[in-house]
């Protein structure tokens, strides 16, 4: 029985840290979005809890002033949302590899993540940061117009052309009111 018990211990830490491992360390990724701040119709707080619904975010600066660009999935309807408030003004915010991170809920799992906006095999095979996705297959696969992969959005996997590794995710969490993305 003592046998099986830590048998069952080591399956339980490997699993933990294959899981830990599968976050992408490329890039920094740091994202907090306060929904409570910008309730829906902001897109991006529309998004949280609903199936399907996938965004592609970015950050801006202008006029010293962080905003936080969107392009949903599913019609491609984009949203610039300005971050006002001073504790907003002070967090920082890094997307990955070139300024982009895709977020939203599996239709497979029902569970938030976080993809490098980036397409992970010509960033790897490649080297450079300019590897953007864009939606595809009305905003069911994500792009890359360099390889001409597609990628699955609601399980990251390589679903057209060359096979190679699926889309590199990041930690994500939403508590209900802070939506948070990272490494």
């Amino acid at each position: 029985m003592k046998r099986l018990g830590l048998l069952l211990l080591s399956l339980l830490l490997l699993a933990c840290d294959d899981a830990e491992n599968s976050i992408y360390r490329g890039y920094s990724c740091y994202f907090i979005f306060d929904t409570t701040l910008h309730p829906a119709p902001c897109q991006l707080t529309a998004a949280m809890g609903n199936p399907g619904h996938f965004l592609i975010v970015k950050s801006t600066m202008a006029s010293g002033l962080r905003h936080i660009q969107t392009i949903r999935n599913y019609d491609q309807a984009r949203e610039d949302v300005p971050l006002t408030t001073k504790r907003e003004a002070d967090t920082r915010c890094h997307l990955g590899a070139n300024n982009a991170i895709i977020i939203g809920c599996s239709s497979y799992t029902n569970t938030l993540v976080c993809y490098e906006g980036q397409c992970p095999n010509c960033l790897t095979d490649l080297g450079g940061t300019n590897y953007p996705l864009t939606w595809s297959s009305n905003g069911l696969q994500l792009q890359c117009t360099r390889c001409h992969r597609s990628y699955d959005v609601n399980n990251g996997v390589v679903a057209a052309g060359e096979g190679g590794h699926q889309l590199y995710c990041y930690n994500v969490a939403f508590d209900g009111a802070i939506l948070r993305a990272w490494n």
